[in-house]
């Protein structure tokens, strides 16, 4: 017997693939003509130059690619799990724990050689493969269709390891399920670079984990370490896996600081200067001292934190002598019944994703001055209110810039709020208002993008950030924040079930 649909994904590969090949030519030679089911994805138009006509048909075929290759690796996913079901069936029933290992190793090495990878790709493409076949349909079935790369299934199925049934099933319908009503909107899944679909998925995930939060973080708190790896050509990776908030503080404060060390006579790129000052500071003896047992920082760690905020020297060969490097201003958003303590849903910081309530109360707590406390309203999850240490509101409307694009808005860009700046989208020459509405923040090098070429941003409201059209005519939607409601405590709740209806 046959495994169900498998003909009429064999039949929507054909037709995929013989569309694609039709683009494929009209692209690279000019042969063929389009059809009125090749359509621009963005809405593109060779119109009745040949030369544009190409060139349009060159970005269809790149669109096209990737769908192809979605239903490529849907089939080899099926044809994997399939193999090593067959396997285990012709091999028969084992009779120990030796047996099962030998027959498990069998069918990788079959695999391995077979598309020839490694034994470890091979390992882990048939995991992959049981968890897609057997727990994972939606996600199998949108990238049979093409409508999720493999790249996504397999975010999808590193976010779902964990979890039971029931979790898998709630994540899936967020992201590809047609008939929940709050399953992501705006940009599907698909649509998302890999890397920013991961980040929403883990985001979601870790707000709705059956184990709280907290437990997980203690648990993971226990496994910080250092870790050195060399590389070549004399040089070495040096990481650390550190509790959120000690990280984005380190981090914030060395790019606060490399910031102020930019300038005409400095050759230096950013990311070269954020390493020089990390490692001056780490050599430095400011840096020597050993932490306390709790693994809070000890004397020299709490310099190398004054060095980075201005109010020690930063060690010499970073610059002549004190750098006053600005506050780093890092937003943590936290819902209010869990600044109250009365609930222990994940706070979120900015540039990170979700942390443990305690860990925001303390940032709160303590007046850390890099971070500033963001509410969001009990009803919805939106933004509420913004904690400032200053009234003027040209730094009001960058922080609700922040809040409500997250990063750079321009599509698949990861570059976090904290380097980015309030941009008009209408010229403030050519009518444009200095309004929410009005504004966005890209990164550096989508800011210079909007200047020197013909991308330009669309609109934008007070919750939505701007999208963006290519010189083509396509049009790319932005990612959106994805807000949620809280969840109430349960005293509130028992309040609201003793209320009189009106």
């Amino acid at each position: 017997m046959g495994i169900p649909g498998v003909e009429e994904a064999v039949e929507a590969f054909e037709a995929a693939a013989a569309e694609f090949a039709a683009v494929v030519r009209r692209g690279l030679d000019g042969r063929g003509s389009r059809t009125g089911s090749q359509t621009d994805s963005g809405g593109g138009s060779g119109g009745g130059d040949p030369l544009r006509g190409q060139a349009d048909a060159c970005l269809d075929g790149l669109g096209g690619s990737v769908r192809v290759d979605a239903m490529v690796a849907a089939f080899r996913v099926r044809l994997a799990a399939a193999y090593a079901g067959k396997a285990a069936a012709l091999d028969g029933p084992v009779r120990s724990p030796g047996e099962h290992t030998a027959q498990e190793m069998g069918v990788v090495s079959e695999v391995a050689c077979a598309l020839t990878v490694s034994e470890r790709s091979a390992s882990a493409l048939l995991a992959q493969a049981h968890e897609l076949t057997t727990a994972l349909p939606l996600t199998l079935a949108a990238l049979q269709s093409g409508d999720l790369s493999w790249q996504h299934a397999r975010v999808m199925v590193d976010e779902t390891t964990g979890l039971d049934a029931a979790g898998a099933a709630a994540l899936e319908a967020r992201f590809l399920g047609p008939d929940v009503p709050d399953r992501a909107r705006e940009c599907p899944a698909g649509e998302l670079v890999p890397s920013r679909f991961r980040a929403k998925a883990r985001t979601w995930r870790e707000r709705h984990h059956p184990v709280s939060i907290e437990k997980r973080h203690a648990r993971s708190v226990l496994d910080r370490r250092l870790e050195y790896v060399p590389d070549r050509d004399g040089m070495a990776w040096l990481s650390a896996y550190l509790p959120a908030d000690r990280a984005a503080g380190i981090w914030n404060g060395i790019t606060a600081t490399a910031r102020t060390l930019q300038g005409p006579a400095e050759t230096r790129t950013m990311t070269q200067l954020r390493a020089d000052i990390a490692a001056k500071l780490l050599l430095s003896g400011a840096a020597g001292d050993e932490t306390t047992a709790d693994g809070a920082p000890g004397i020299g760690i709490v310099a190398g934190n004054e060095a980075l905020a201005g109010r020690v020297p930063v060690p010499d060969g970073i610059d002549g002598g004190q750098v006053p490097s600005p506050a780093a201003q890092v937003l943590v958003t936290v819902p209010v019944f869990a600044l109250m303590g009365l609930t222990d849903e994940p706070a979120t910081l900015d540039g990170y994703g979700p942390i443990p309530a305690s860990m925001a109360r303390s940032l709160v707590a303590d007046g850390a001055g890099s971070f500033h406390r963001v509410l969001t309203d009990p009803r919805n999850g939106a933004p509420l209110e913004i904690g400032r240490q200053s009234y003027r509101v040209p730094a009001a409307m960058r922080q609700w810039l922040r809040m409500r694009d997250g990063k750079c808005p321009f599509p698949g860009c990861s570059n976090q709020s904290l380097d980015n700046e309030a941009d008009h989208l209408l010229a403030w020459a050519d009518g444009g208002t200095t309004g929410i509405s009005n504004l966005g923040q890209p990164c550096p090098k989508h800011h210079r993008l909007k200047h020197t070429t013909a991308w330009t941003p669309t609109e934008a409201s007070i919750d939505k950030p701007p999208g963006w059209t290519s010189p083509t005519g396509r049009h790319y939607q932005s990612e959106h924040q994805d807000w949620e409601p809280p969840r109430l405590p349960a005293q509130v709740l028992a309040a609201s079930w003793n209320e009189t209806p009106p």
